[in-house]
């Protein structure tokens, strides 16, 4: 783990005496919700450390298997290659799809961003309304991200995204990407697009990515957040944590921080 916090962006709460130390690593996208949930935490379980690793949700996958983190958090379903795991809806969000304020654009058809990501609308000027004649500059996520595998199976047919697709590290910086290229458009989690975010996020076949779309599920791109497991003896301390995810005190923090609580929906294992 070591090795790994020196490549990836870490999140740790301060160590107490006598504490338990849970190690779990996956999402970028959902980072900001973690992070608020790792702190209301501590303050139910106090003697409870974690450190949480944003490697991307097939990396965290990964490391469960591989026995370096106790839990991980993933954003797409579970696959074949997940042999070994248990998944565990805790909650829901949504793959927004996020332009640069200059683009003029409001909508985006599901067709229209495929071809984009393959690569076979290259100019600003083939959408009609986005007011820009620039090339496109479209920016998302590589293989080790569960973001990249909802994507690609939810809008590219399964297809890989296009070579000229810049692949970025993290939601937050495709997020920033956007923002610094008027050209710019790319797929980031709810909690990436809010208020602060210097970008703008398009509907899509006309239904927004919101809250309430997202809850609904009339936003196509909405999706449950998992906590994975070993599925076979499990850490008590990962499933205490997941247990308390699913509770109506952390469906507060949840929808604060910028996802979607589905406590109110018995929110099924």
């Amino acid at each position: 783990m070591a090795a790994l916090a020196a490549v990836v962006p870490a999140l740790a709460i301060p160590a107490t005496a006598g504490a338990t130390t849970l190690i779990g690593s996956g999402s970028s996208a959902e980072q900001p919700i973690l992070t608020a949930l790792f702190a209301a935490y501590q303050k139910v379980k106090p003697s409870v450390n974690i450190i949480y690793s944003a490697d991307g949700g097939n990396s965290g996958a990964k490391d469960v298997q591989h026995g370096t983190s106790q839990f991980a958090i993933n954003t797409r379903p579970p696959q074949a290659s997940d042999a070994g795991l248990a998944y565990i809806k805790i909650f829901k969000d949504g793959l927004c799809i996020a332009v640069n304020p200059a683009n003029q654009l409001t909508n985006i058809t599901t067709t229209q961003l495929a071809n984009v990501f393959l690569g076979n609308l290259s100019s600003w000027s083939s959408l009609p309304g986005s007011g820009l004649t620039s090339a496109i500059a479209p920016f998302g996520r590589g293989s080790t991200a569960g973001s990249y595998t909802f994507f690609q199976s939810a809008i590219l047919n399964g297809q890989n995204q296009a070579g000229d697709v810049a692949q970025e590290s993290t939601d937050g910086d495709v997020a920033t990407a956007v923002k610094r290229n008027s050209a710019g458009i790319g797929y980031v989690g709810l909690a990436h697009t809010g208020k602060g975010s210097g970008v703008k996020t398009l509907a899509l076949n006309g239904v927004a990515c919101s809250a309430a779309e997202i809850k609904s599920s009339r936003y196509l791109l909405n999706r449950y957040i998992w906590f994975v497991v070993p599925a076979t003896h499990p850490s008590k301390a990962a499933l205490a944590f997941e247990a308390w995810i699913r509770t109506k005190a952390a469906a507060a923090v949840i929808d604060k921080a910028g996802a979607v609580a589905t406590y109110a929906n018995k929110n099924i294992k």
